[in-house]
């Protein structure tokens, strides 16, 4: 393009097209219009124009004229429309330019028309004019006229192109400029980005040429086209206005460049996108390396940095690393990286982006990395290592592995001193396990004291939680010998301490709804655990990290996440010790450094501490051992005696603390001991002496901390990689900003050549932690060598979106999110675009369960339960809890509004996420003795936390609150006490009173102390409680046998029982010396004598019974000193009821004369008004002394009685005096005939001859009806036993049970029989035992079958008992007495006799001869020798002696006569010289009580109101064993034999008709007999018996029953009887005794037989179809006898 200079010329109105301005910013949205601009000016100048449908040339330019002169041009006017075109033409408005045509021409669609344009210059210059054109419509164009003069030329391109270019890369090219003009020609380019050109400006002379650089340097991604002005001119008018331009067309191409990340071996369209890199598990502290090619597959070369996300953040270092940070890939080409991946944090998840950032800020590739740190995975073959019992100075050696299960080599280390500075130790104490092996340990038990050993060692694993071992011994010596700790007691333990971990609220606050503060704990829990409150879960789980460090740093963590565990029942303080040795030449005695340390006894008990002296060590503590008292602290001085100079020293010193005298809390709990132990180190040299240089490596040097606020640790390994020994410490000092919130143990140590160190650190990273690294310098040698610890927290922030929908529909959200550097100033701002779509739709929360029965739960305890919470919604569900508490009990009395909630709830608010569930963690508390309803409902919430809608109920919750129950079930006794009835036991313990009680709520003063705890300091302690009952012992003779009372305690309850019989000394708190004041009153005295003799006793004094549980206590009463002995004892059931119980007894002298009452209120059966026959009822009176005991009824009282009832007996005494025998038991008879419904009450005297007398309460109810006796109240009714029917459980050597204790007989007539049959089992499996019924007393009334007889193992015998009433209305209350004997025992004692009797014989017949001449001595049955002869030399004559006698006895006169001449000095010398022999003892037998109680009524009384029960009975006429037998045969059945005679004959009849059933002729016989007729007739019964032929009775009370008994009968004979033609009464049938016996007989039969096992009651029956009687009765015996043995057979 040619180019030339003229004057400036303004531009047409019309073009749209001006020149760009220099200087303006490329992103300036003008640099896409320049571009447009420039190619539409571009079009004009070149081609031609059209406007209105005609096309003609935009301007007519005349270049050469001369002056003086026309020149003419003709513009050519083209119709390319359709219509015809009209214009009007406006001629050029100069004088310079002229036409001649008309004003309107008129132009045909597809023709052309030609306008002259004349020009006549007048001078020389340029002219510009126009010619317009406008169309009928108003439309207008017009077409320049213009003339130019000779200027200076330049020869530009139109166009340049530029090559492809990537954003914000470089691209180069060149255009040529030439001036071909003759003039000297000045250029000034004019450019703006993204072109830059080079040279800008410059001078051509005619005809030269100049390379124009154009460099292209995009910014975005455009199709750039840009015109440069080239203003040029002659030289020298560069500040002249005469300048000419022309223009270039710059043309640039720019792309973004784009790379892919690529794994080698990946294929597919995911992994072109969504790059991954998946490193998989890596052992921790070891690298793996993968490699991701780099690919270019634009058509540009790209740029790009290579750089890990996280390695942006400050304070942070990624685990994945690469070797390429930055560089260039060329079009279609690759370049491979390598990315390292080394992880640090064991089971931790590490993803990484690895991000490839080109020139261009938004175009940004991330290849996600992940990996998973893989650890050691170690475990102990063993949990605890027991050593047994190990004698003193010896060592015993056991051996453990330590697995290794993982693909990773795991170091491990004991924080145990095994260089003799502890009881226990190993080898090796540190190492590494390899991957998949085990490694044996040697664990080694040296003891030193003679006391029972217990550590519970922490074995550390780098990178992994430690491991815990308990090591348990016990050292023994010829004195001492302690109680062996085994590893049950470590259990036991703490399951004791576990169930009885309870906040501190106060009993009465329990009870009355009140929080408080308790004032006391249990005897041996520490102090400050009262303080404690447990979780959900009862006991605080720690996690083994949190029970190291409490093992570390113990009262001195500082943390606030250490409250959280238990406190520590022995702490010391402080915890580690650092000695510099400080000397000037030579190591002296003088030289020695010490320190102190503390240690504090947190319980309530004494404890003795012992530290464990090492061998050879230069530490020392003094005392070695001393008693610490209960909440008190003492010091020791720890001494640092070094015996080298130049030497480190270190050592981890141990103290044992155990209680000094274990406390009786529980049967097999044995109390183990603390152990406590300080770190110490020091070194040996001297001042200016150069320390050891350490040659040690930490891994890891850094330690960064995860980035959430939660408690986290680490571990770091210290390694001493030297040959010398080396020693470290952390100063807290020299960080304070880093140790106020990281924890490092161990703080301090001593490393061995080759052996490493494991430290943990502890921290809990918050907004106020700093954020930055910090450094830990940790010094080593105790010089100036330093590691430095590198520690990094940082805590994320995090923002919080709300999402609060309105409705259910789809909600899309497109926030903005701007973000920009604060470490570079003026950085520009970057937004990111972010779509957040939300659906809102009704959520809703359900239980699984709609009621949670949560059972029996213990009043003031906690109980964690878990209440699954189902969210089915399709949305997350926010909500908040509330509880609403019911008791169900009606009785109860409450108010709602202040009854406290048992229920609480962990987390009262939450959130659930979609199709998911929750457990509500729940603690429930019950207040009170109660059944408890909570009703849990929920309210959803909304972003702002408000409830968005009602309560509706989730579920219900039910439980019940309960106190420990204890329940007696059964008694026994045994010693001087044993052949008491259990119902007279059951009175003299009032056990109903107490079982009453034990299953009553106790009241707040009991709950004082909840568990039994020693809390007074006087020998007599407080009282806490109301509940108070006797328990009477009885009375017994001095020196007599011990009695002895066993109580069957049962636990009827859901939850274990802990109970305790405490003694005053039990709850008196041990006192030092100084503090006892040495004066005793005489309560305490006494009580101190019964203590001290053990006159009370108990078996066991405490226990723990589970549910369903049964125990027997024995209790036992020594008669060592004569009187009444009363001994308080506390009763106490642990966090329940509390009851005095006052032991009484009396211990009667021989000589005295003593009756003893169970009771001195008796109450009377309740009986009728207006009863004719009331009946006989007894009062039992026993004499427990020695003698013989005349009694006397006071009879003066009765009399007044009835006087003042209208001379009307309504008590009376049938034998109101008579003697009792010594250990006998008298009846007193009574009848009670009241006048009145009413309660009668009376004292009555009963005298003892030469004894005391006692005052009783008789009391008796009169009723209205009988039908109310059922009805009476108990205290109304002294029948009615409480004492259990069955035995439930065994007594400690019972080897034989009845099948009922007790048999009720209820209300049976006069004159009747009752059978009841019972079973004694023998549950041995190995003894036979021999049993015998004492029947003397109540033979007239009862009857067993068989009286006496053998069990073998496991075998069960049947005894029918027969109760026959008299003939008088009587209240029975027997007591039948069973002996047993083991026939073991019996053996030994009849083999001692035969023994006996064969010593006495040879005794009696063996002699001995001697040459021993005795003198001046008498001997027993000892002959003195005859004087030898003179003449008869040798040896004297032996003598002969025989054996002292077998026993001494009054009436052998001979021994005697010679005792009377010993000495009683002589007699004891002679009976431990001789074998003395005694007569051996029966064995004692084993008693069981049966008790009969029956209550006998009248036939009239008993028909009237009993008429359904009295067809049950057969009345007789007669059971008075005084009255005379008749003989006559008119006496019927009445008048039949009764007594032995009739029994012996029964017994020998059933002997004979069974052995002749068993016979076979006569069993063939009675088949033969079939078909016999019958030959048998009954014989004729004698005449009726008549009320005047009955005996006659002493009382005044059987006549009209005999009547009644003899019309009945005779009224049912007669209707039972036919009579013949002479009116004579034939009878039919057997007589009904005969029956009755035989039936019954048959009865106990099969019953024998099925508990012998012979006969199955329970098998189905078989029918046998028999054949017609024809048919039989024709068949010969024969014939039957082949069927009957086919039918066998089949």
């Amino acid at each position: 393009m040619l180019a030339e200079a003229r004057v400036p010329d303004p531009f047409t109105p019309g073009n749209p097209w001006k020149p760009p301005t220099a200087g303006k910013d490329i992103k300036d949205p003008g640099s896409h219009e320049m571009q447009r601009v420039g190619r539409y000016q571009r079009q004009e100048s070149s081609q031609s124009s059209s406007a209105l449908g005609l096309e003609m040339k935009p301007e007519l330019v005349w270049e050469d004229w001369d002056l003086g002169r026309e020149f003419t041009k003709t513009l050519v006017l083209k119709n390319v429309h359709i219509r015809l075109q009209k214009l009007h033409v406006r001629p050029p408005v100069s004088k310079f330019f002229s036409t001649l045509v008309p004003h309107t021409i008129v132009i045909s669609p597809g023709t052309s028309f030609s306008v002259p344009i004349s020009f006549r210059p007048l001078k020389r210059c340029e002219y510009e004019d126009s010619i317009d054109f406008e169309s009928k419509d108003g439309s207008s164009f017009q077409v320049c006229l213009r003339a130019t003069i000779p200027c200076c030329a330049l020869e530009v391109p139109d166009s340049v192109l530029l090559p492809l270019c990537a954003v914000r890369n470089t691209t180069y090219t060149a255009f040529l400029l030439k001036n071909v003009s003759k003039l000297q020609t000045w250029f000034e380019l004019d450019y703006t980005e993204p072109f830059q050109l080079s040279p800008e400006q410059g001078v051509l002379k005619p005809g030269q040429e100049c390379n124009i650089m154009v460099e292209f340097q995009p910014q975005e991604a455009l199709v750039y086209q840009q015109q440069v002005d080239c203003r040029f001119g002659e030289e020298g008018d560069e500040g002249d206005k005469a300048e000419s331009c022309c223009n270039v067309l710059l043309q640039g191409l720019a792309k973004f460049p784009f790379l892919q990340l690529k794994s080698p071996g990946t294929k597919g369209e995911k992994e072109q996108y969504h790059p991954e890199l998946h490193f998989g598990s890596v052992a921790v502290g070891k690298s793996l390396q993968k490699h991701v090619d780099i690919f270019n597959p634009s058509p540009v070369t790209a740029r790009f940095s290579l750089l890990c996300l996280s390695n942006g953040l400050p304070l942070q270092r990624s685990e994945f690393s690469c070797d390429v940070t930055q560089g260039e890939v060329a079009p279609g080409g690759s370049l491979r990286a390598t990315v390292t991946y080394t992880p640090a944090v064991v089971d931790r998840v590490s993803v990484d982006y690895l991000s490839l950032k080109y020139r261009v800020l938004e175009n940004v590739t991330q290849l996600k990395m992940t990996g998973s740190c893989l650890g050691p995975n170690v475990s102990l073959s063993s949990s605890v290592v027991d050593f047994g019992c190990v004698e003193e100075g010896g060592a015993v050696v056991q051996t453990l592995e330590l697995l290794n299960s993982s693909h990773v080599e795991a170091l491990f280390q004991w924080d145990l001193d095994c260089s003799g500075n502890s009881v226990f130790s190993f080898q090796p104490a540190s190492g590494a396990v390899r991957p998949h092996s085990r490694t044996t340990l040697r664990a080694v038990y040296r003891p030193r004291q003679t006391i029972a050993h217990h550590r519970r060692v922490a074995c550390l694993i780098l990178h992994r939680e430690p491991l815990f071992l308990d090591l348990i011994g016990t050292c023994h010596s010829e004195l001492h010998q302690p109680a062996v700790l085994k590893p049950e007691h470590l259990v036991l333990y703490k399951l004791h301490w576990y169930r009885r971990h309870d906040p501190a609220d106060t009993p009465s606050a329990m009870l009355q709804n009140q929080d408080a503060s308790m004032d006391h704990q249990e005897l041996l829990c520490p102090a400050v655990e009262s303080l404690q409150t447990p979780d959900s879960a009862g006991v605080v789980s720690r996690d083994p990290m949190q029970e190291y460090y409490q093992s570390c740093l113990g009262c001195m963590d500082p943390l606030p996440s250490s409250s959280t565990a238990s406190p520590p029942h022995v702490s010391v303080m402080p915890r580690e010790l650092l000695f510099t040795h400080k000397t000037s030449s030579s190591v002296s005695s003088s030289s020695k450094s010490s320190q102190f340390v503390s240690i504090t006894n947190h319980t309530r008990g004494k404890l003795s501490l012992v530290w464990t002296a090492g061998d050879d060590s230069p530490f020392s503590v003094s005392p070695s051992s001393c008693d610490l008292p209960p909440l008190k602290s003492t010091s020791f001085r720890v001494t640092y005696d070094p015996k080298q100079l130049s030497t480190l020293h270190g050592a981890q010193l141990e103290c044992f603390a155990y209680y000094k005298d274990n406390p009786p809390l529980e049967e097999r709990l044995l109390c183990p001991p603390w152990c406590v132990t300080v770190r110490v180190i020091g070194h040996s040299f001297q001042p200016g002496k150069e320390h050891f240089i350490p040659n040690c490596s930490l891994t890891p040097c850094q330690v960064a901390f995860p980035t959430l606020s939660v408690l986290s640790y680490r571990t770091v390994l210290l390694q001493n990689c030297g040959d010398l020994p080396l020693t470290f410490s952390l100063d807290p000092s020299s960080n304070p900003a880093l140790s106020e919130y990281v924890s490092v143990v161990p703080t301090c140590g001593f490393i061995p050549p080759g052996n490493h160190q494991i430290l943990t650190l502890r921290t809990t990273p918050t907004e106020e932690s700093p954020k930055m690294r910090l450094s830990w310098p940790i010094q080593l040698n105790a010089a100036n060598h330093t590691e430095d610890l590198n520690v990094v927290l940082w805590v994320d922030k995090v923002q919080t979106w709300s999402f609060s929908p309105l409705e259910e529909k789809t909600y899309t959200l497109k926030p903005t999110f701007t973000f920009w550097s604060m470490q570079t100033t003026g950085c520009n701002k970057s937004q990111l675009t972010l779509v957040v779509v939300g659906t809102g739709s009704k959520g809703f929360i359900e239980a699984e369960k709609a009621v949670l029965d949560v059972g029996e739960a213990l009043v003031g305890s906690y109980r964690s339960i878990q209440v699954p919470l189902v969210n089915n919604s399709p949305c997350t569900v926010s909500f908040c809890l509330s509880v609403q508490q019911t008791l169900l009990d009606e009785e109860l009395s409450y108010d709602p509004e202040t009854e406290p909630n048992a229920l609480k709830l962990d987390c009262a608010m939450g959130t659930i996420a979609s199709r998911s569930k929750m457990l509500l963690r729940s603690t429930v508390r019950p207040n009170r003795r109660a059944q408890y309803l909570w009703t849990i409902s929920y309210q959803t919430l909304n972003a702002s936390g408000l409830a968005s809608s009602p309560l509706q109920a989730v579920c219900e919750v039910r439980a019940k609150g309960v106190f420990p129950t204890l329940r007696v079930i059964d008694v026994c006794s045994g010693g001087s006490v044993g052949r008491l009835s259990k119902g007279h036991l059951w009175k003299l313990f009032s056990l109903d009173r107490l079982n009453e009680l034990m299953l009553s709520n106790p009241c707040p003063a009991e709950l004082t102390h909840r568990t039994p705890i020693r809390h007074s300091v006087s020998s007599s302690p407080s009282i806490f409680t109301n509940a108070m009952l006797d328990f009477n012992f009885s009375a017994t003779p001095l020196n007599s046998e011990p009695s002895v009372f066993g109580l069957m305690f049962h636990n009827p309850g859901s939850i274990p029982v802990d109970w305790a019989f405490l003694f005053p000394e039990d709850q008196q708190i041990e006192l030092e010396y100084w503090a006892e004041t040495g004066e005793f009153s005489s309560t305490e005295m006494y009580q101190m004598k019964v203590q001290n003799n053990k006159l009370f006793s108990i078996t066991p004094r405490s226990g723990t019974l589970l549910p369903g549980q049964q125990r027997v206590v024995s209790f036992t009463y020594s008669h060592l000193f004569a009187g009444m002995d009363r001994f308080p004892v506390v009763f106490k059931l642990s966090y329940g009821r509390e009851i005095l119980v006052n032991f009484q007894g009396v211990t009667v002298e021989r000589d005295r004369p003593f009756l003893h009452f169970a009771s001195k209120r008796h109450v009377f059966t309740s009986v009728t008004i207006g009863d004719c026959t009331p009946p006989k009822q007894v009062y039992k009176i026993h004499n427990r002394g020695a003698v013989p005991v005349h009694y006397t009824v006071g009879t003066a009282v009765l009399l007044q009685l009835q006087e003042d009832n209208f001379n009307h007996p309504v008590l009376c005494c049938l034998n109101p005096e008579g003697q009792v025998r010594p250990g006998e038991t008298a009846m007193l008879g009574w009848i009670f005939s009241p006048l009145e419904a009413k309660m009668y009450h009376v004292d009555i005297p009963i005298h003892v001859e030469d004894g005391d007398s006692t005052l009783v309460k008789f009391e008796g109810c009169g009723l209205d009806s009988p039908t109310l006796i059922s009805k009476v109240p108990s205290h109304c009714n002294d029948m009615k036993a409480s004492e259990p029917c069955v035995q439930r459980g065994p007594f400690p050597g019972q080897v034989v049970f009845l099948s009922e204790d007790s048999v009720s007989l209820g209300d049976i007539p006069v004159c009747s029989q009752s059978s009841k049959i019972l079973f004694l089992t023998n549950v041995s499996h190995t003894d036979i035992v021999h049993y015998s019924w004492e029947l003397q007393s109540n033979k007239q009334a009862v009857e067993i079958h068989p009286e006496r007889g053998t069990l073998c193992p496991g075998e069960s015998a049947p005894c029918v008992l027969t109760f026959t009433s008299t003939d008088y209305p009587a209240v029975y209350q027997l007591d039948i007495i069973c002996q047993v004997f083991q026939e073991a025992a019996l053996t030994r004692y009849y083999d001692a006799l035969q023994h006996l009797e064969e010593e006495k014989k040879r005794q009696r017949d063996e002699f001995t001869v001697t040459d021993k001449i005795i003198k001046g001595s008498y001997g027993v049955l000892i002959d003195k020798e005859p004087v030898a002869a003179p003449v008869r030399k040798g040896p004297p004559l032996r003598k002969y002696k025989t054996l002292p006698p077998i026993c001494a006895s009054a009436a052998c006169e001979t021994v005697g006569a010679i005792c009377t001449k010993i000495t009683r000095a002589e007699k004891r010398a002679q009976r431990e010289k001789g074998n003395v022999w005694r007569c051996p003892e029966p064995p004692l037998p084993a008693l069981l009580h049966l008790g009969v109680t029956a209550r006998s009524h009248g036939l009239l009384e008993y028909r009237a109101h009993f008429p359904d029960q009295s067809s049950d009975f057969r009345c007789l006429q007669s059971v008075n064993p005084q009255q005379p037998e008749s003989t006559s045969l008119h006496a019927g059945r009445g008048a039949q034999r009764k007594g032995p005679d009739r029994d012996v004959t029964m017994r020998i009849l059933a002997s004979l008709l069974r052995r002749i059933l068993d016979e076979p002729p006569f069993s063939q016989s009675l088949i033969s007999m079939e078909s016999k007729p019958i030959t048998y007739q009954p014989r004729k019964p004698g005449p009726s018996l008549s009320p005047s032929s009955l005996p006659s009775s002493s009382s005044s009370y059987p006549a009209p029953q005999a009547q009644l008994l003899s019309s009945g009968t005779q009224g049912e004979e007669d209707q039972l009887s036919p009579v013949d033609g002479e009116g004579t009464p034939h009878h039919e049938h057997v007589p009904a005794d005969v029956s009755e016996e035989v039936l019954l007989n048959t009865l106990q039969n099969l019953i024998m037989e099925a508990v012998g096992g012979e006969l199955v009651l329970t098998a189905h029956p078989r029918m046998i179809m028999l054949p017609p009687v024809s048919t039989r009765t024709r068949r010969t015996p024969n014939a039957v006898a082949e069927e009957e043995k086919e039918d066998f057979i089949k």
